[in-house]
């Protein structure tokens, strides 16, 4: 999704028909190759309500996310953003509020990681104009003289209403990003992705980043044997994003249907793991 510009917050940009892989291999960086991933953070919805405000915050307003959005995302709204069934439910509506013509939710991870294996299950919703998504943002302002692209993004899972069951994973960097039409990702036929549950992942490592669907590896992003921050600015914290967006210059592309409302994306887990040799024991373990 995209940032804006000026200081702000952003929404996810779509991948599309983009190169695979970006740049060249790194060097060894003393990671495992096929770590064993031990869970360090995560949440299983089991308690109904809001969203656990220990773990999640909220991000709100209706300013269009730097994408042109149509929805207004709210705080503490259960409407919005609430745990039912063992599942959160993240739902748009169509609803005049705040003047926007659509309500939605925006949930930020409390905290944040540099490295790992990121997991979510879920459901995305259906319908012309929802624009669903999971991904990570940098925390820091750390490179450049623009928070976004030069701190770097990793969509994680991106689905389009316009495009049904195909997910998309994509990664943005001041070198490669959608504004330049350099963006880096690749698409996935999920043929239920609307109506059946699927684990989306990430591992993000030293030296690359790995998508998958079900266990399925689908795009690599690898790091420059060279890299400066402009093509890999992927070394320092990120938080975790979920968010149903409404319209947008790619989630709206097509129109935005007016017979589908509400939608709503279900998510059963969020589990975040690190390598088990960076994990440090309990005490209880010692």
């Amino acid at each position: 999704m995209l940032v804006l510009l000026v200081g702000g917050v952003v929404g996810c940009t779509g991948a599309g028909s983009t190169p695979d892989r970006g740049g060249a291999h790194g060097e060894p960086s003393g990671w495992p190759n096929d770590p064993e991933w031990v869970q360090v953070w995560g949440d299983e919805f089991a308690d109904e309500g809001l969203p656990d405000s220990t773990k999640w915050t909220y991000e709100t307003g209706g300013h269009g996310w730097g994408n042109e959005e149509l929805q207004y995302y709210t705080e503490a709204r259960r409407k919005n953003a609430r745990v039912e069934d063992g599942h959160l439910i993240i739902e748009a509506h169509e609803e005049s509020y705040n003047g926007r013509a659509y309500t939605s939710a925006r949930l930020n991870s409390e905290p944040s990681w540099t490295y790992g294996r990121f997991e979510i299950r879920a459901r995305v919703p259906a319908g012309r104009g929802t624009w669903p998504a999971v991904w990570l943002l940098a925390s820091q302002d750390t490179y450049g003289d623009q928070y976004w692209p030069d701190n770097g993004e990793i969509d994680i899972m991106e689905h389009v209403g316009h495009d049904p069951n195909v997910v998309h994973s994509t990664v943005h960097t001041k070198a490669y990003n959608h504004v330049k039409g350099t963006q880096r990702g690749r698409s996935m036929d999920v043929p239920d992705a609307t109506s059946a549950f699927h684990v989306y992942a990430v591992e993000w490592t030293p030296d690359e980043i790995r998508s998958y669907v079900d266990g399925e590896l689908y795009f690599r992003f690898v790091r420059p044997s060279s890299p400066d921050y402009t093509k890999w600015p992927f070394n320092h914290d990120f938080h975790l994003i979920l968010n149903v967006a409404v319209g947008g210059g790619w989630g709206g592309a097509e129109g935005v249907a007016d017979d589908i409302w509400p939608e709503r994306m279900v998510v059963d887990y969020v589990r975040v793991y690190k390598p088990e040799g960076e994990v440090e024991p309990s005490p209880s373990d010692s």
